[in-house]
């Protein structure tokens, strides 16, 4: 952090308001001056010294108080504001208003502005230079923290309608519309406003997250059909690159059956990187990415809107029993030369289910799996470790895999996967194993694997005094005081609970 001393300032109020009586200037006096400069910024020159003397702050160059005013609050830029004209006029510099994050909670108090009067007071004043937006909702368990987050959220994407801002990646997660505290009023409220803004205001968007909004089906299509359909209203000047539908649909939702989300899918002609629910995984939308891509390159003559990254999140309270067929996958990695899947799963522990979501087609560079299950259920890890996952040895880079596999020892199985995976550059576990399996993991890493420079290990135990299990990892990683410095190994004694 940075901080600068000698600011002077009259008067501050909590939240992100605007002084409206200073004599010189004011916020808003100058934005559409600013504006007409924001390609360019302020120059970089500062103010001249008649004495030709270096006096301080006053002496700095434009460029270096920008990156100096990057670091700080609202509060502390208000502050500085206040300081001198040139320091107003840095403080207007657009570089310094093209990020902004908002967290909503729909609480009131006393100490702050309502969240719908700082959001909207932030897009009426800087909603021209806003590049980037982030929002995140706490999810409410009232009906009237959800009245608030409606107004909040309909009145930022009203205003920033208005001033016409130039967004390319907008993030609004966990909404969680499927909440009981949403009343149906509230809902529509909610999901106009934000097809209001994906008609009008979305002329610029490459990146676009609803991660955790959690539509009825009728809800998601609709903005994901006006999704698409702005995409082509401003294609090629503009294109969406990346997609986050991560909790986009309730998780009840067979999404996997309805054509038209293929379709909708099948128009976004740029996309890149897509996150999706495995709820929404079937043959058909394989297909319907891979003729997405014969068609770019068929119309544009161009292999530059290639599919990338994939990301599929599987839980066991979401359909994902569909089949998938191996074929699709090949066929889709085949004409996406460069993607990559990245798969987490969440309390699957369905060997059968397993089989078929893990097909040795799809190009996995990263698996996450979380799976915990009582002793005295018939499940063993075993075959995920020793006979799914090696199927990805020649792919796969990151691996996190967090068990309760107290009933069951499980060391020589994950080193030996370990042994196999020839790119492997990350490793977390968190399990039931043997203090041992730390080193023989670091003697692995030493010998085998260059690549894997990131170990994090944290051993389960059952007993609440871990003062002994302790005393025998300490004296392992001391004997490997001199790890080579690339190398990032984490490892500790955990409770379980």
């Amino acid at each position: 952090k940075v901080c600068i001393s000698g600011i002077k300032q009259t008067k501050m109020d909590e939240d992100f308001v605007l002084p409206q009586n200073r004599e010189d200037s004011t916020w808003e006096e100058d934005d559409e001056e600013k504006m007409e400069e924001s390609n360019s910024d302020i120059s970089d020159e500062g103010p001249e010294c008649s004495s030709g003397r270096v006096r301080g702050w006053e002496s700095l160059p434009d460029v270096c108080l920008r990156h100096v005013f990057e670091f700080l609050s609202d509060r502390d830029r208000r502050s500085a504001d206040l300081v001198c004209h040139h320091w107003h006029n840095v403080m207007h510099s657009p570089s310094l208003w093209r990020y902004r994050f908002f967290h909503f909670s729909g609480r009131l108090s006393k100490y702050r502005q309502s969240e719908y009067c700082s959001a909207v007071a932030y897009a009426q004043s800087k909603g021209v230079y806003l590049q980037q937006l982030e929002v995140n909702v706490y999810p409410p368990r009232r009906s009237l923290a959800a009245r608030r987050l409606e107004q909040a959220i309909s009145g930022l994407l009203s205003e920033l309608i208005r001033v016409k801002a130039p967004l390319q990646s907008f993030s609004l997660v966990r909404l969680e519309l499927d909440r009981s505290s949403w009343s149906t009023g509230l809902r529509n409220a909610i999901v106009s406003g934000l097809l209001l803004f994906l008609r009008r205001g979305s002329s610029k968007l490459t990146s676009v997250c609803l991660n955790g909004m959690r539509n009825c089906l009728n809800h998601g299509m609709e903005l994901l059909s006006a999704l698409s359909l702005s995409e082509r209203r401003h294609s090629p000047q503009c294109y969406i690159s990346s997609l986050d539908l991560r909790g986009f649909f309730s998780g009840t939702v067979q999404v996997y059956l309805n054509p038209s989300f293929h379709r909708d899918l099948h128009r976004l002609q740029g996309l890149t990187d897509l996150s999706l629910n495995y709820s929404c995984l079937s043959d058909e939308l394989l297909a319907a990415l891979q003729h997405r891509q014969l068609e770019s390159m068929r119309y544009s003559g161009r292999d530059r809107n290639t599919l990338q990254r994939f990301s599929l999140q599987c839980s066991l309270n979401e359909p994902h029993q569909q089949l998938v067929c191996g074929s699709s996958w090949a066929t889709l990695a085949s004409n996406c030369p460069d993607l990559q899947v990245k798969l987490a799963v969440d309390q699957v522990i369905n060997t059968n289910w397993l089989e078929k979501i893990l097909l040795p087609e799809i190009p996995l560079i990263e698996y996450s799996m979380t799976a915990f299950y009582a002793p005295d259920e018939e499940w063993s890890v075993k075959p995920v470790l020793s006979v799914m996952l090696p199927r990805y040895r020649r792919s796969l880079q990151y691996l996190t895999l967090d068990l309760s596999n107290c009933s069951e020892s499980v060391d020589e199985e994950l080193l030996e996967l370990v042994k196999a995976c020839e790119h492997l550059e990350q490793l977390r576990v968190w399990a039931f194993l043997d203090i041992r399996t730390v080193e023989r993991l670091l003697h692995i890493r030493l010998t085998q694997r260059n690549l894997l420079n990131k170990i994090r290990v944290r051993i389960y135990s059952v007993n609440d005094d871990t003062g002994h299990q302790e005393d025998q990892l300490e004296e392992i990683l001391n004997s490997y005081l001199h790890l080579p410095p690339e190398l990032e190994f984490f490892a500790v004694i955990y409770p379980f609970v």
